[in-house]
Protein backbone atom coordinates (compact mmCIF):
# COMPACT_ATOMS: atom_id res chain seq x y z
CA UNK A 1 0.00 0.00 0.00
CA UNK A 2 1.33 3.35 -0.90
CA UNK A 3 0.12 6.88 -0.93
CA UNK A 4 1.99 9.56 -2.86
CA UNK A 5 1.24 13.24 -3.37
CA UNK A 6 3.24 16.20 -4.60
CA UNK A 7 3.63 19.24 -2.36
CA UNK A 8 4.61 22.63 -3.76
CA UNK A 9 8.09 23.98 -3.18
CA UNK A 10 9.24 27.51 -3.59
CA UNK A 11 11.92 27.76 -6.34
CA UNK A 12 15.64 29.25 -6.24
CA UNK A 13 18.14 31.56 -8.13
CA UNK A 14 21.80 32.60 -8.32
CA UNK A 15 24.05 35.55 -7.94
CA UNK A 16 26.78 36.40 -10.37
CA UNK A 17 29.83 38.45 -9.63
CA UNK A 18 31.79 39.76 -12.57
CA UNK A 19 35.22 38.27 -13.07
CA UNK A 20 37.66 38.51 -15.90
CA UNK A 21 39.59 36.00 -17.90
CA UNK A 22 38.61 33.17 -20.22
CA UNK A 23 38.42 29.80 -18.50
CA UNK A 24 39.41 31.34 -15.14
CA UNK A 25 40.67 29.28 -12.20
CA UNK A 26 38.22 26.97 -10.46
CA UNK A 27 37.22 27.41 -6.85
CA UNK A 28 37.86 24.73 -4.26
CA UNK A 29 35.01 22.20 -4.26
CA UNK A 30 34.07 18.79 -2.99
CA UNK A 31 32.58 17.84 -6.35
CA UNK A 32 34.49 15.10 -8.14
CA UNK A 33 32.54 15.40 -11.38
CA UNK A 34 33.85 16.84 -14.64
CA UNK A 35 34.01 20.65 -14.45
CA UNK A 36 31.41 22.60 -16.45
CA UNK A 37 32.65 23.37 -19.94
CA UNK A 38 33.70 26.80 -21.18
CA UNK A 39 32.55 27.89 -24.66
CA UNK A 40 34.06 25.86 -27.50
CA UNK A 41 36.00 28.89 -28.78
CA UNK A 42 37.13 32.19 -27.29
CA UNK A 43 35.31 34.22 -29.98
CA UNK A 44 31.60 35.05 -30.10
CA UNK A 45 29.03 37.13 -31.95
CA UNK A 46 27.33 39.55 -29.49
CA UNK A 47 24.28 39.86 -31.73
CA UNK A 48 23.67 36.11 -31.48
CA UNK A 49 25.51 34.69 -28.44
CA UNK A 50 25.39 37.23 -25.63
CA UNK A 51 25.56 34.79 -22.66
CA UNK A 52 26.79 31.22 -22.25
CA UNK A 53 26.04 28.84 -19.35
CA UNK A 54 27.04 25.29 -18.54
CA UNK A 55 26.28 23.16 -15.48
CA UNK A 56 27.15 19.84 -13.92
CA UNK A 57 24.55 17.89 -11.94
CA UNK A 58 24.49 15.23 -9.24
CA UNK A 59 21.08 13.92 -8.07
CA UNK A 60 20.59 12.49 -4.57
CA UNK A 61 17.28 11.32 -3.04
CA UNK A 62 16.81 12.89 0.41
CA UNK A 63 14.23 12.07 3.08
CA UNK A 64 13.39 15.29 4.93
CA UNK A 65 10.55 14.08 7.21
CA UNK A 66 9.88 10.53 8.35
CA UNK A 67 7.86 8.39 10.74
CA UNK A 68 7.92 4.57 11.07
CA UNK A 69 4.51 3.10 11.92
CA UNK A 70 3.50 -0.49 12.72
CA UNK A 71 -0.05 -1.39 11.70
CA UNK A 72 -1.27 -4.38 13.66
CA UNK A 73 -4.38 -6.50 13.20
CA UNK A 74 -7.46 -4.46 14.04
CA UNK A 75 -5.72 -1.10 13.58
CA UNK A 76 -6.13 -0.67 9.84
CA UNK A 77 -8.06 2.27 8.42
CA UNK A 78 -7.47 6.02 8.52
CA UNK A 79 -5.11 7.68 10.94
CA UNK A 80 -3.53 11.11 11.14
CA UNK A 81 0.19 11.29 11.85
CA UNK A 82 2.80 14.04 12.13
CA UNK A 83 6.20 13.34 10.61
CA UNK A 84 9.52 14.13 12.27
CA UNK A 85 12.01 16.29 10.40
CA UNK A 86 15.18 14.30 9.79
CA UNK A 87 16.93 16.41 7.14
CA UNK A 88 16.42 19.50 4.99
CA UNK A 89 17.49 20.89 1.63
CA UNK A 90 17.83 24.56 0.69
CA UNK A 91 18.68 26.30 -2.54
CA UNK A 92 22.16 27.75 -2.28
CA UNK A 93 24.72 29.42 -4.48
CA UNK A 94 28.36 29.12 -3.46
CA UNK A 95 27.13 27.57 -0.18
CA UNK A 96 25.01 30.61 0.69
CA UNK A 97 21.23 30.82 0.92
CA UNK A 98 21.43 34.56 0.19
CA UNK A 99 21.72 35.37 -3.51
CA UNK A 100 20.16 37.47 -6.24
CA UNK A 101 18.06 36.47 -9.23
CA UNK A 102 20.65 37.45 -11.81
CA UNK A 103 21.51 33.92 -12.90
CA UNK A 104 18.10 32.29 -13.04
CA UNK A 105 18.99 30.61 -16.37
CA UNK A 106 21.42 28.35 -14.51
CA UNK A 107 18.54 26.56 -12.77
CA UNK A 108 16.64 26.33 -16.05
CA UNK A 109 19.66 24.57 -17.53
CA UNK A 110 19.85 22.28 -14.50
CA UNK A 111 16.18 21.31 -14.90
CA UNK A 112 16.69 20.59 -18.59
CA UNK A 113 19.71 18.42 -17.85
CA UNK A 114 18.17 16.32 -15.05
CA UNK A 115 14.74 16.06 -16.71
CA UNK A 116 12.56 17.40 -13.88
CA UNK A 117 11.61 20.79 -12.44
CA UNK A 118 13.77 22.25 -9.69
CA UNK A 119 13.48 25.16 -7.31
CA UNK A 120 14.68 28.37 -9.00
CA UNK A 121 14.32 30.97 -6.23
CA UNK A 122 15.38 31.09 -2.60
CA UNK A 123 13.60 28.22 -0.85
CA UNK A 124 13.96 25.36 1.63
CA UNK A 125 12.21 22.16 2.65
CA UNK A 126 12.37 23.22 6.30
CA UNK A 127 8.91 23.42 7.85
CA UNK A 128 7.34 23.31 11.30
CA UNK A 129 5.49 20.02 10.83
CA UNK A 130 4.09 17.73 8.16
CA UNK A 131 0.74 16.27 9.23
CA UNK A 132 -1.29 14.08 6.92
CA UNK A 133 -4.12 11.55 7.00
CA UNK A 134 -3.10 8.06 5.88
CA UNK A 135 -5.30 5.12 4.95
CA UNK A 136 -3.92 1.66 5.79
CA UNK A 137 -5.78 -1.40 4.51
CA UNK A 138 -3.15 -4.02 5.39
CA UNK A 139 -1.06 -4.83 8.43
CA UNK A 140 2.68 -4.20 8.21
CA UNK A 141 5.60 -1.95 9.08
CA UNK A 142 5.34 1.31 7.13
CA UNK A 143 7.49 4.35 6.58
CA UNK A 144 5.60 7.63 6.22
CA UNK A 145 7.82 10.12 4.47
CA UNK A 146 8.32 13.46 2.81
CA UNK A 147 11.32 13.72 0.54
CA UNK A 148 12.86 15.22 -2.55
CA UNK A 149 15.63 14.80 -5.07
CA UNK A 150 18.45 17.20 -4.27
CA UNK A 151 20.62 18.40 -7.15
CA UNK A 152 24.16 19.62 -6.50
CA UNK A 153 26.63 20.85 -9.06
CA UNK A 154 28.81 23.57 -10.47
CA UNK A 155 28.20 26.19 -13.12
CA UNK A 156 29.95 28.66 -15.39
CA UNK A 157 28.68 31.84 -16.97
CA UNK A 158 30.43 33.68 -19.80
CA UNK A 159 29.37 36.95 -21.38
CA UNK A 160 30.23 38.02 -24.90
CA UNK A 161 32.33 41.21 -24.71
CA UNK A 162 31.85 43.09 -27.97
CA UNK A 163 34.98 43.95 -29.98
CA UNK A 164 33.19 44.92 -33.21
CA UNK A 165 29.71 45.07 -34.78
CA UNK A 166 29.48 41.27 -34.97
CA UNK A 167 32.59 40.14 -33.12
CA UNK A 168 33.48 39.60 -29.48
CA UNK A 169 35.34 37.44 -26.96
CA UNK A 170 33.94 35.32 -24.15
CA UNK A 171 34.63 36.69 -20.66
CA UNK A 172 34.19 34.55 -17.56
CA UNK A 173 31.56 36.24 -15.37
CA UNK A 174 32.01 34.15 -12.21
CA UNK A 175 34.42 35.12 -9.45
CA UNK A 176 36.95 32.29 -9.19
CA UNK A 177 35.85 30.90 -12.57
CA UNK A 178 33.28 28.33 -11.36
CA UNK A 179 30.31 28.60 -8.99
CA UNK A 180 28.50 25.93 -6.98
CA UNK A 181 24.78 25.45 -6.39
CA UNK A 182 22.24 23.23 -4.64
CA UNK A 183 18.57 22.99 -5.54
CA UNK A 184 15.79 20.41 -5.26
CA UNK A 185 12.67 18.95 -6.84
CA UNK A 186 9.16 19.64 -5.55
CA UNK A 187 8.90 17.40 -2.44
CA UNK A 188 6.64 14.36 -2.40
CA UNK A 189 4.73 12.77 0.47
CA UNK A 190 4.06 9.04 0.53
CA UNK A 191 4.29 5.69 2.28
CA UNK A 192 6.49 2.66 1.79
CA UNK A 193 6.25 -0.76 3.38
CA UNK A 194 9.04 -2.92 4.76
CA UNK A 195 9.17 -6.05 2.59
CA UNK A 196 11.52 -7.96 0.30
CA UNK A 197 10.34 -6.12 -2.82
CA UNK A 198 12.67 -3.11 -3.00
CA UNK A 199 11.57 0.19 -4.47
CA UNK A 200 13.55 1.37 -7.55
CA UNK A 201 17.10 2.48 -6.77
CA UNK A 202 17.97 6.19 -6.64
CA UNK A 203 14.36 7.17 -5.86
CA UNK A 204 12.90 8.99 -2.87
CA UNK A 205 10.75 5.94 -2.16
CA UNK A 206 13.81 3.70 -1.99
CA UNK A 207 15.54 6.12 0.39
CA UNK A 208 12.46 6.00 2.63
CA UNK A 209 12.26 2.20 2.46
CA UNK A 210 15.93 1.87 3.39
CA UNK A 211 15.18 3.72 6.65
CA UNK A 212 12.98 0.77 7.68
CA UNK A 213 15.95 -1.61 7.60
CA UNK A 214 16.43 -4.89 5.70
CA UNK A 215 13.41 -7.07 5.02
Amino acid sequence: MSISARRGAVPAVLAVVVATGFGGPTVGTAHADTPPRPPATSSCNPTVDSVYYDVTTRVTPVITDFLPVYIAEGTTGQRTETLTQVDSVATTVDNSEEFSASVGPVFAKVAFKVGFSVSNTKSSTRTNAITNTWNFNKTGYYGLYRGTRRVDGRFVKYICAQTGPTTGIWINAIRGGIGTYTTFETPEIGTVVKNCIPEPVNTVRRAAQDRLGPC
